[in-house]
């Protein structure tokens, strides 16, 4: 009832508008544009700006309060950041959300979403700083609507909030809409400039522009739209309509509202979306900037209090306050430091607090360049301290934990992430300084071209800023090559690249309901039991109810042809849930012998798709028997998890043999072993995993429930797998197939434990059959060792080829770094062989000597006395000096 009258009076407000439009000859603006507009009532801070926001739509129009989803994407590899509070919507817009989600009942939703614009396509890194409104972290507000209202109700709800509720002066206001493109086959959107007009607007502030400006796309293929943006013009009582997305700093975009209405087709057409959405978005920087009357967003009360305290800070050493200027004025950039640093602390904050720690790829490595970009300007521009940077995080806590608690909860691991990366980093540029210094010292300055290998080593391997390479070897009169370094940059960007995944998009989706094609039934997954030690899995005959081509549902595929097949029901895993899918094939009935290998199972909106490339004709109706690969079937060892918490805070698995943790340094051999001992005891025992489903909501209230932070649970079948032990009696929720006993593991080996970022390392073990040959081959190395070591303190070598020979034979024994054996017994080997290693290398060192010097005396001797004797001694040693 409450949602009726509020659409109710809005639809009474606009038929008031249309009867009485604003007063004087269309263009005209009123008296009122000519005074000033200093913003908000003071009261009103940045963060009662937010709320009024989120209260707008929640209370008076009926929207679902949606939290902001984490700065890193979950299931979407194309993002390094979430960078649009539309992201975490996406499954809606593609429809490939699953039925079974709270997702898929949104209609109304409303939030405020952090965002990171620092990589890939969208990056302001470089910008940051050099003006007053670029930054890495921000705040999207944002409304929307899947399949409820549409444009006119969007609009007006807009126009509402921004001058009834925000008291922006209407006059301050431009419109801009879609004109259209003919190239496209597109007509201008004629609809909103209507509302625009009905809910007041004069024509002089209602402005068409193109394609660029106004009309949002996604991507290359799918849902998209015209959009419609509502300018504020800074300055007040002109016309400032030529100024509208022309870069004028005192006409700003404030909201845009996005209209998804068509699909882009991968041959680049447009089709009608069978539902329609409106997508808006608004910055919460800019807006507060608007309503507290200031121009630039580091005078906001989002800043000042983190600018004040930067000043608290460098004081001490004779640096004034921030003072606002830029370019040529801000002497020493003194000023675009103070923006810097405020800006990356933020984002620091947020990233580290939402799992992101500074690393060596993907989001991880940009936000290694973010914290080191703010450690140069804290101490190189600033002159601040050391820990100045981490000592700003209280603050950020203060401005931004109520909205988003996890700041609050995770302020002290913040700190301590910024602090090692930090003094890590100092170190590192010292390092990279003496590296540069030193192939400078063997360069052939007549060309006056440094290695762009060398260049792109510190960077990618030391974090040393590319520009500070420029700026040491500028001093010099050297420069980088360009065009080398230009390769070795595209070169490592091809290899990080991600591999992409054909799934079922919009159309094909909504073409498959429409069909009434139910949903997969894959609970035959979860179907197995054992049976003396072996796992016996059900049969499975299944019906072809659809097939994808990767552009459309089709009828029939004939051989060679790559597709997606939807059955009505499955036995494989879907990739979900940070486990990789069942491999396997199907066979057509009446054609045993030909296989169909399946190549990949994904999920799509309630509809698995198994991917594969025909090995003869297929079509909708065939039946079908499906076949698993037993022996590469992917089954998670999660009962070993608890094995973990007497060592160190229990880390979360996310895939077979791998397990993620945050150590406060690497662990030791005996603490290596307590946690395999500790497994193996588990698995000796063979003790029953207990699984049970519950709701998700259920399963999050059982105490000390482990959850993976880093992948998706999706709804439907959460099972909770608990193992008791007298070491731990820790529970898991996850999605994945589980052991049912814990003896199937046979053996836990782990192989390898190393420090992915600072603060988090990670675990990788092997089981069963890899573990016996890990366990063999540590029994093979450690005789070969032995044998070494028998040599080596028996009786010395006579010769030189034979010391030689001897130091070669433990430097073969490097294999120990590479083959998989227990990492404990690994590190174990490597101290003896370094000691070997030195031992061997000191006999060779001797005789070497000892030949020398008897070369020498048999010279002087043959010679008799004479000034200056020239003769020369062969060596494979670099240990001979002057005898």
């Amino acid at each position: 009832v409450k949602l009726q009258v509020s659409v109710n009076l809005s639809m009474f407000r606009l038929l008031l508008r249309r009867l009485r439009p604003l007063s004087g000859p269309p263009g005209l603006l009123s008296v009122r544009s000519a005074r000033s507009f200093s913003g908000c009532p003071p009261e009103l801070s940045a963060a009662g700006i937010r709320s009024t926001f989120l209260d707008f739509f929640r209370q008076k129009h009926g929207h679902l309060l949606v939290p902001s989803s984490p700065v890193r994407p979950r299931g979407d590899p194309s993002l390094l950041f979430v960078n649009a509070g539309m992201n975490q919507f996406k499954p809606i817009f593609l429809g490939t959300v699953d039925p079974r989600s709270d997702m898929a009942s949104y209609r109304r939703v409303v939030n405020s979403q952090k965002c990171v614009r620092a990589g890939g396509k969208h990056n302001d890194l470089e910008d940051v700083g050099r003006d007053v409104y670029h930054h890495t972290f921000f705040e999207m507000l944002g409304n929307w609507s899947f399949g409820d209202y549409f444009k006119e109700e969007a609009c007006l709800m807009a126009w509402s909030l921004l001058t009834e509720h925000y008291g922006i002066p209407a006059d301050r206001l431009y419109v801009s809409y879609f004109a259209g493109d003919a190239a496209s086959g597109l007509t201008a959107d004629e609809d909103t400039r209507q509302i625009w007009l009905d809910i007041g607007v004069p024509p002089s502030h209602l402005l068409p522009f193109g394609l660029k400006e106004n009309f949002w796309e996604m991507g290359d293929s799918g849902p998209c739209g015209p959009c419609t943006e509502i300018h504020y013009d800074h300055v007040g009582g002109r016309d400032a309509a030529s100024l509208v997305n022309a870069d004028s700093p005192d006409v700003v975009e404030i909201w845009n509202l996005v209209f998804m209405q068509y699909n882009r087709e991968v041959d680049n057409s447009l089709r009608l979306l069978p539902q329609f959405s409106v997508d808006t978005g608004m910055g919460l920087e800019r807006l507060v900037s608007v309503l507290q009357g200031k121009r630039s967003n580091y005078d906001t009360d989002l800043f000042t209090p983190l600018i004040h305290d930067i000043h608290q800070v460098v004081r001490v050493v004779m640096v004034g306050p921030y003072s606002g200027r830029m370019g040529a004025a801000d002497h020493g950039k003194v000023d675009m430091a103070y923006r810097v640093v405020s800006d990356h602390i933020r984002t620091l904050s947020v990233c580290i607090a939402d799992g992101v720690h500074p690393g060596m790829s993907g989001a991880e490595l940009v936000l290694r360049r973010i914290l080191r970009r703010a450690v140069r300007f804290c101490v190189e521009v600033l002159q601040a301290p050391q820990g100045a940077l981490a000592s700003l995080v209280p603050t950020v806590v203060h401005t931004l934990g109520d909205v988003y608690p996890e700041l609050h909860r995770e302020a002290d691991r913040i700190m301590d992430v910024i602090n090692e990366n930090e003094d890590h980093f100092l170190s590192s540029l010292q390092q990279g300084s003496r590296l540069i210094h030193r192939t400078l010292n063997k360069m052939d300055y007549k060309h006056g071209v440094f290695p762009a290998s060398v260049a792109w080593s510190l960077h990618r391997d030391l974090g040393f800023p590319l520009d500070l390479v420029d700026l040491i070897l500028e001093e010099k009169g050297v420069q980088v090559d360009p065009q080398e370094l230009d390769r070795l940059i595209a070169e490592n960007h091809k290899q990080s690249g991600e591999r992409s995944q054909v799934m079922l998009d919009i159309l094909s989706l909504a073409e498959l309901q429409r069909l009434a094609v139910p949903h997969t039934d894959d609970g035959l997954k979860y179907q197995y039991r054992l049976d003396q030690d072996r796992y016996i899995f059900p049969a499975c005959r299944a019906t072809v109810l659809a097939l994808y081509d990767g552009q459309a549902l089709v009828s029939e595929v004939t051989e060679g042809q790559r597709c997606g097949v939807i059955l009505d029901q499955t036995c494989f895993y879907s990739e979900q849930g940070g486990q990789s899918h069942d491999c396997g094939y199907f066979t057509r009935d009446g054609q045993q012998d030909v296989p169909f290998p399946v190549e990949d199972v994904v999920l799509a909106g309630g509809y698995v798709v198994h991917q594969v490339t025909a090995a003869d004709s297929l079509k909708t109706g065939d039946q079908v028997q499906l076949h698993l690969d037993q022996v590469n079937m992917n089954p998670d060892p999660g009962c070993s998890k608890p094995a973990l918490c007497p060592v160190t805070p229990l880390g979360e698995s996310s895939g077979l043999t791998s397990c993620l943790f945050p150590p406060q340094g690497s662990l030791s051999i005996s603490q290596l072993q307590q946690v395999e001992k500790c497994v193996n005891d588990i698995v000796s025992a063979n003790q029953i995993v207990h699984s049970q489903e519950l709701p998700l909501q259920t399963a999050r209230s059982i105490r000390g429930l482990r959850t993976v932070d880093e992948v998706i649970i999706p709804p439907g079948h959460l099972y909770v797998n608990q193992v008791l032990n007298p070491v731990s009696a820790a529970a898991s929720l996850s999605v994945f197939s589980h052991l049912l006993q814990t003896g199937a593991i046979e053996d836990l080996v782990i192989v390898s434990e190393r420090q992915m970022v600072k603060g988090i390392s990670r675990i990788i073990a092997v089981t069963g059959q890899d573990a016996t040959r890990a366990r063999e081959a540590v029994q093979v190395l450690s005789r070969d060792v032995d044998s070494l070591s028998a040599r080596l303190t028996g009786s010395a070598p006579a010769t030189i080829v034979s010391a030689q020979r001897l130091a070669k034979d433990v430097g073969i024994l490097s294999d120990v770094d590479n083959t998989p054996v227990p990492q404990w017994q690994r590190r174990e080997l490597q101290g003896r062989l370094r000691a070997l290693q030195r031992t061997s290398n000191t006999i060779v060192r001797k005789l070497e000597t000892r030949e020398a010097a008897g070369r020498a005396q048999a010279l002087l001797e043959k010679n008799g006395r004479k000034d200056l004797l020239v003769d020369s001694v062969e060596t494979d040693s670099l240990s001979v000096r002057t005898i």
